[in-house]
């Protein structure tokens, strides 16, 4: 069963995308160092939210920089998986990251990549915003996927 398969079914129940979400991370378990919880997954574009609490702070007790950067990777990645044709594969090449304002609420990611064709490969930027719980762009990335066939099995 696909990602977004998982997703679909588990979404329609209560608690469904936390569990989606625990499932993420149990297979990329650096991913729940921030407790993400995916709102939104479809061919094109994904969505996750992190709250605000005290293990994702840093010493001003706003949320950590890297926190942010790992919402944007996750939601960035999962919309790669799911937006991607069955015979590609992803890989984040780098990130460029733009810090607009402290982040001081809950926070939710939003990636739309859009949908990708057989014929993509090499670079591809992706881009992830970061808002506030007052609508306000607290983080912008851009993730550079390397885009490749994957492998033929021998």
């Amino acid at each position: 069963m696909n990602l977004q398969k998982i997703y679909n079914r588990l979404s329609d129940f209560p608690g469904g995308k936390k569990l989606f979400s625990l499932l993420v991370c149990w297979n990329a378990p650096y991913f729940g160092s921030i407790s993400p919880v995916f709102t939104e997954l479809k061919q094109g574009a994904a969505a996750a939210q992190m709250k605000n609490r005290r293990k994702v702070h840093n010493h001003i007790k706003t949320v950590h920089a890297i926190a942010c950067c790992n919402l944007c990777e996750l939601v960035a990645g999962t919309a790669m998986i799911v937006s991607l044709p069955a015979d590609k594969r992803w890989i984040p090449k780098g990130m460029q990251v733009q810090y607009l304002r402290k982040a001081t609420t809950d926070l939710s990611a939003r990636c739309e990549p859009g949908k990708l064709d057989a014929g993509i490969n090499g670079d591809f930027p992706v881009s992830v915003d970061v808002t506030d719980s007052h609508g306000q762009v607290v983080v912008s990335a851009i993730i550079t996927m390397y885009i490749s066939d994957k492998k033929q099995a021998v």
